[in-house]
């Protein structure tokens, strides 16, 4: 995974020029964000690797159900080999976040805007994963001013055309029943025995064991599935925006990806936007399981 981040231009020393980009296309403005009434943030959870402070940190951004240890490998490796400071955030309802009933884009996009600043991080290189994609897109074209280059990974700015995946996953997690005070190995087989008929995949069931953590010797799951999936619909779509981002675009596909639509018309819009569909079936196992929570 390292390849794309120095063919991007993530050496030790400076970044390479690149055109700019990125636009969703002429549509009608948005009343959220800079333009309206901005949602209330929440204090994110984080982890920050430390680095030299001159230059543009890495912000890494992970998809539903996901969390920031989903990056710990890679943002260890990129901060040792590139010598910059790399942050990993729990996005609001995931991980060690703050749960709230406001799943938008445009609240996951406020809460890096109070964020990032407030941690000196601006302007970021800014990559997201799947759901994290679209808030890291949606907060470039809010405020390109905090992001110095955007890598949005298996994603694109468009609604994603399928949730009943996700759906069905969100049903079968609220279903788990686990006794108290049994331990960690066996509530987790127990969730895997009765999320198995309808998860079949064991690496995407694996993922959404992640999640399922004990508080006061009772195991629930620490995403906010309530919230989730009142507002699945929310999440699979991209809100309509009329500003273009000015910086660098790289957008990173698996080629098998069931999540970026066929068509690049999206991509056909833009200027000089660098496309990068893998074939490596090690990279494309990366990118379409973890993929599989957008």
């Amino acid at each position: 995974m390292l390849c794309w981040a120095r063919a991007w231009g993530l050496p030790r020393r400076g970044l390479r020029p690149c055109s700019p980009s990125f636009s969703t296309g002429p549509v009608a403005p948005s009343s959220s964000g800079r333009g309206g009434a901005e949602p209330r943030s929440v204090p994110l959870s984080y982890k920050l690797l430390d680095g030299e402070a001159a230059r543009p940190a890495l912000v890494f951004l992970h998809g539903l159900f996901g969390c920031k240890t989903n990056f710990n490998s890679i943002a260890k490796a990129l901060a040792q080999q590139t010598g910059r400071r790399v942050l990993t955030v729990d996005a609001r309802n995931h991980g060690d976040s703050p749960h709230s009933p406001d799943v938008s884009y445009e609240a996951m996009s406020q809460d890096l805007q109070d964020l990032l600043p407030q941690l000196d991080l601006v302007p970021c290189v800014l990559i997201g994963h799947s759901m994290g994609g679209k808030t890291a897109m949606l907060l470039a074209l809010q405020r390109p001013e905090l992001v110095e280059r955007l890598i949005a990974v298996d994603i694109s700015p468009v609604e994603t055309t399928s949730s009943s995946d996700f759906s069905t996953y969100m049903a079968a997690m609220r279903a788990i029943s686990i006794p108290d005070k049994v331990s960690r190995s066996s509530a987790r087989k127990l969730a895997d025995e009765q999320l198995s008929p309808v998860v079949q995949d064991m690496a995407v069931r694996q993922f959404l064991l992640t999640n399922l953590v004990e508080v006061d010797g009772r195991f629930v799951w620490r995403v906010n599935l309530d919230a989730l999936a009142q507002h699945v619909d929310k999440i699979m779509a991209f809100p309509p925006r009329q500003e273009s981002y000015p910086g660098p675009t790289l957008f990173l596909l698996g080629g098998n990806s069931q999540y970026v639509p066929t068509s690049s018309s999206w991509a056909s819009t833009a200027r000089n936007l660098a496309l990068h569909v893998s074939s490596s079936a090690s990279t494309a196992r990366f990118l379409q399981t973890t993929g599989r929570a957008a």
